[in-house]
């Protein structure tokens, strides 16, 4: 199939909307698409807007893989779960954070997306105090474990609000760039907590340690201050678009959609291995190579690279979105993974932890791109939906077309975002259900589950005789 090249935007002088009365940091006039305001002043605000949604972004990603780190060491300080209530307390945040993401998009064009950063980002305060309570006693009973993780997902909500107020922002030619940085900023906190925290555990600041001289309070005590920061950072700095405000009903109208439902199948594929993969990956390496090792550095020290090299391959995702499709990028993504995970069978089967490293980095890589492309199809197929049928040179028609694909597009974000961060629960549960000696048919199962996802991306994004007979205009917007 030859590429289609896109066609040129069409340029919309949006009209002004009054900002609400008494609100402050409220921007009225706001349109990305027409280049001398993009040049002039939209750039310079929606750069800025963005540089501190990440820094919220980044904390709330760190809080809710926490417990990726933390159930490592809970044995050590005296705790006596079993692994498989270990697994179980890293699926918690990713469950509660995939169904906070609707909630916490609807948001954004209800509260502003300023206000809900202030917000949002305050609302982490509660799952680091409670864990901080939660770790000093090794008596603390397992459901106080529960609503402790349960609460992390927290973090993961912001995610998706983030991205539905970044969206509005940038103008399409740049929205796969501009998400995919926003995400990478984001899902990097994975790397920052998996990095930082074991090197605080044994720094005595507040509190008694617990056994083996662990100080497991200090896994939440360490982010409260940056989270303090963040709040009024956002509160000085960022804005509210009044472009963005809509009803709850325009919003929830894309659930309804064929095209919310295979993106969000798809999502989980690439978004949901990645935070499936982070949430898990410290335990698997502790369960199945407890004494692993490279160049004197012990395994599970080393499960940040994970989360960091799918993090920094997400922009990447997104830029090659940008100039080759995102749909053609998302079909090699899961070849990638699917390669991925064979080579963590192989070693499995061999017992070779350099090998399960290198296969688990090239499967976090490949979901790093594939979350950018994923991102950078949902707007192109809105728009492109919005458009279809739609009189080129009728510019009212185009605007109403364009403000609602914009509408309709950040709400898909939020709602794929959500469905797809489910992954982030299955993932460790399946390794749950398999056993810690059986892992391997957790691997078997992901590899059937990527070969669907590829399958449906070419079925409806790929296969020419549907984008002719359904959706014309889909090849010509580069999805």
């Amino acid at each position: 199939m030859t590429d289609v090249q896109a066609p040129p935007q069409t340029v919309i002088a949006a009209p002004a909307v009054a900002a609400p009365a008494g609100r402050r940091r409220w921007i009225a006039d706001w349109r990305p698409e027409d280049e001398g305001f993009w040049q002039q002043t939209g750039r310079r605000v929606a750069w800025r807007n963005l540089a501190f949604s990440i820094f919220v972004e980044n904390l709330g990603f760190s809080i809710w893989s926490l417990w990726s780190i933390v159930v490592v060491s809970l044995p050590a300080a005296g705790f006596t779960f079993d692994p498989g209530s270990l697994f179980l307390l890293v699926a918690i945040p990713p469950f509660v954070g995939s169904i906070l993401r609707i909630p916490y998009t609807l948001a954004v064009p209800k509260f502003g997306g300023r206000n809900w950063t202030i917000a949002s980002g305050l609302l982490l305060l509660i799952p680091t105090g409670l864990l901080a309570y939660a770790v000093t006693d090794p008596s603390t009973p397992y459901w106080v474990f529960m609503i402790a993780a349960a609460f992390a997902g927290f973090g993961g909500g912001n995610f998706s609000s983030s991205m539905a107020n970044i969206s509005f922002f940038f103008p399409e030619r740049r929205k796969g760039f501009a998400l995919g940085l926003n995400a990478a900023g984001g899902n990097i906190g994975v790397a920052f907590a998996q990095l930082f925290v074991p090197l605080v555990l044994a720094v005595g600041v507040l509190g008694a340690a617990q056994a083996d001289k662990l100080y497991l309070q200090n896994a939440g005590l360490l982010w409260i201050p940056l989270i303090i920061a963040s709040a009024v950072c956002a509160w000085f700095f960022m804005d509210n678009l009044t472009v963005a405000n809509a009803s709850l009903r325009s919003q929830l109208v894309v659930a309804g959609s064929k095209q919310t439902w295979v993106m969000a199948v798809i999502y989980i594929g690439t978004f949901g291995s990645f935070i499936g993969y982070s949430a898990a990956f410290p335990l698997l390496i502790k369960t199945q190579f407890p004494t692993a090792a490279v160049a004197g550095i012990t395994g599970v020290k080393l499960a940040f690279l994970g989360a960091l090299v799918g993090s920094l391959s997400r922009p990447v995702g997104g830029w090659l979105a940008d100039r080759l499709g995102g749909a053609r990028v998302t079909v090699w993504v899961f070849a990638g993974t699917g390669a991925g995970v064979l080579g963590v069978l192989a070693a499995l089967n061999a017992k070779s932890f350099p090998l399960f490293l290198a296969s688990f980095v090239v499967l976090f890589f490949m979901t790093g791109l594939g979350n950018g492309s994923t991102y950078r199809m949902i707007p192109a197929i809105w728009r492109s939906q919005a458009l279809a049928g739609v009189d080129a040179t009728d510019t009212d028609a185009v605007e109403a077309a364009t403000r609602k694909a914009r509408t309709e597009g950040a709400a898909v974000l939020g709602f794929v975002g959500a469905i797809g961060a489910l992954g982030g629960a299955f993932f460790p549960v399946a390794f749950k259900l398999a056993g810690v000696g059986a892992v391997s048919i957790a691997f078997y199962g992901f590899l059937a589950f990527y070969t669907l996802c590829a399958g449906l991306t070419w079925w409806f994004y790929l296969r020419r005789t549907f984008l002719v007979a359904r959706v014309p205009s889909l090849a010509a917007a580069g999805v």
